[in-house]
């Protein structure tokens, strides 16, 4: 393997549901992820292979969960595992998949990240934040808090040399008050 490549060439999850035809309307046909393949099998067996894009895994550890929920939220909220998706327009497709059955959890809210994120409840019991980058990657990547564990001096918590180009959300101790933070339209945003 090369310098720089990756051994994985996608991520894939796979959500047991026990309404499928509703899970595949809602994730297909409302949120417009489109049909890669489909299969089915003896006793009714069906699976839907939906492109969602590029996918990332991000881990964190309780501390950052919690700081997370707090700007998407403004308190402890969810699963362990929750899918977050980008989107262009994170307003327009929260009223798209509420009104196509979604429950809101959280309204569209600027994060420290400078990310317009939502956060959902969906079918197939995923918990979803919608996300909207407001800044360039590399703007982003030269704000405190921002970097790769590569690109700090051997100290995990160090986050003062952020790695140009790779997103990472700042640490509790860098965090910016998600209350703090001013909004497009220059009003104070909610948190």
């Amino acid at each position: 393997m090369t310098s720089g490549e990756c051994p994985v060439l996608q991520l894939r999850l796979l959500v047991e549901t026990d309404d499928y035809d509703a899970a595949v309307q809602f994730y297909r046909d409302e949120l417009g992820l489109p049909e890669q393949a489909a299969f089915a099998g003896a006793g009714e067996a069906r699976v839907a292979i939906l492109d969602a894009g590029r996918a990332t895994l991000e881990l964190a550890n309780p501390a950052q969960r919690r700081l997370i929920d707090d700007a998407e939220v403004g308190h402890p909220s969810g699963p362990r595992i929750r899918v977050a998706l980008e989107v262009a327009d994170t307003t327009e497709m929260t009223e798209r998949l509420v009104a196509a059955g979604a429950t809101l959890v959280s309204s569209p809210r600027q994060t420290p990240w400078r990310s317009l994120n939502a956060r959902l409840d969906a079918p197939a019991g995923l918990q979803l934040t919608l996300f909207q980058e407001l800044e360039p990657l590399a703007q982003r990547a030269g704000r405190p808090g921002f970097g790769t564990h590569a690109g700090r001096a051997g100290d995990s918590t160090d986050t003062s040399r952020p790695a140009p180009g790779v997103r990472r959300h700042p640490s509790p101790r860098n965090a910016i008050s998600a209350s703090s933070i001013e909004r497009d339209d220059g009003r104070a945003s909610q948190g």
